[in-house]
């Protein structure tokens, strides 16, 4: 992608910066009042992507009902979050994402010229779109599904991009997609958003993940968690170079749980979160956990709830 066409991208999206609709909303937290940007861009638009140059600003302490992936591009930035009471700087070449609802304020130093990124996804298109790729790994599908489950939520990523991926050159090409859009632009903003995402998600996997525990049903356990809308005994057997009956019999005698009763377990507590946080059909949300027909999952939700998920879907609201 040629140079002056990015330049001219960045530059074309900073000048658009100030139109888009950053207007605070107060929005009630508990018994107060806080500062909320609801969705800047226009109704019909499900990705936006947007460039912020500031050479010293303080924002509000605010939250908003989108996700938004901010990358600097130039320079660096302090980001003051209220979970933590803390202030982390985020730098050149920093990815830092957030929740719908999380709360921060961002503090460019002054005399500081810094460039940043954006790129914004409305809550029901991440849901519906991206989420089912997204949700292998139990940590990261928490992460995006909190927020909608718990509006006092302040998680956010925020880690370093690594040089020898493409997630800078993917963002790169939504931006210039974005910057000179045409009928079509939404439809391919969508698969690089996609493959940013799924990037990001590589990432932070990696940049969480934990030392790997010495006992065996443990790793199994958490090889379920990241397969658990495919995986079977079999492929548990094969990826551990064990025999199927000796999975079986660690299980039970070290967790007093089948295979099967394990990913149940993992299948309907990943149920619960989407059926209260999103407003994926019932039909959806048993493909993403791996049921072949909504039939199945009906029947597994209600032996382990007594309720259908429908009917726990009208209890939560």
């Amino acid at each position: 992608m040629g140079q002056d066409l990015r330049a001219g991208a960045i530059e074309k999206l900073q000048d658009q910066f100030s139109e888009l609709n950053w207007t605070y909303h107060d929005f009630p937290v508990g018994s107060q009042n806080e500062k909320m940007y609801k969705w800047p861009g226009r109704p019909e638009e499900e990705i936006l992507i947007c460039v912020h140059k500031s050479d010293g600003v303080q924002e509000l302490f605010h939250r908003h009902d989108f996700f938004y992936f901010n990358y600097t591009y130039k320079g660096q930035y302090d980001c003051l979050s209220y979970k933590y009471d803390n202030k982390i700087t985020i730098r050149e070449g920093e990815l830092y994402a957030g929740q719908p609802f999380a709360g921060h304020a961002l503090c460019v130093h002054d005399n500081q010229e810094t460039t940043i990124i954006g790129l914004l996804i409305q809550k029901e298109t991440f849901f519906r779109a991206f989420l089912p790729m997204l949700s292998a790994n139990s940590k990261l599908f928490h992460f995006f599904l909190d927020p909608a489950t718990n509006q006092f939520s302040d998680e956010f990523i925020h880690f370093k991009i690594e040089d020898d991926c493409s997630i800078r050159a993917l963002l790169e090409m939504m931006l210039v997609e974005y910057a000179y859009p045409k009928e079509d632009t939404q439809d391919i903003l969508k698969p690089l958003a996609l493959s940013f995402l799924l990037q990001v998600a590589r990432q932070y996997v990696g940049s969480q993940r934990e030392p790997d525990s010495n006992r065996l049903s443990e790793r199994i356990v958490q090889f379920m968690g990241e397969h658990f809308d495919t995986v079977t005994l079999k492929d548990i057997a094969k990826r551990f170079s064990y025999h199927p009956n000796y999975i079986s019999t660690l299980l039970h005698r070290e967790l007093g749980k089948s295979f099967s009763e394990i990913l149940l377990e993992q299948r309907m507590e990943r149920a619960v979160v989407l059926l209260r946080g999103t407003n994926l059909l019932i039909n959806e949300i048993a493909l993403m956990l791996g049921y072949n027909n909504s039939s199945n999952f009906y029947k597994a939700f209600r032996e382990c709830y007594q309720l259908s998920p429908r009917e726990y879907a009208e209890a939560m609201e």
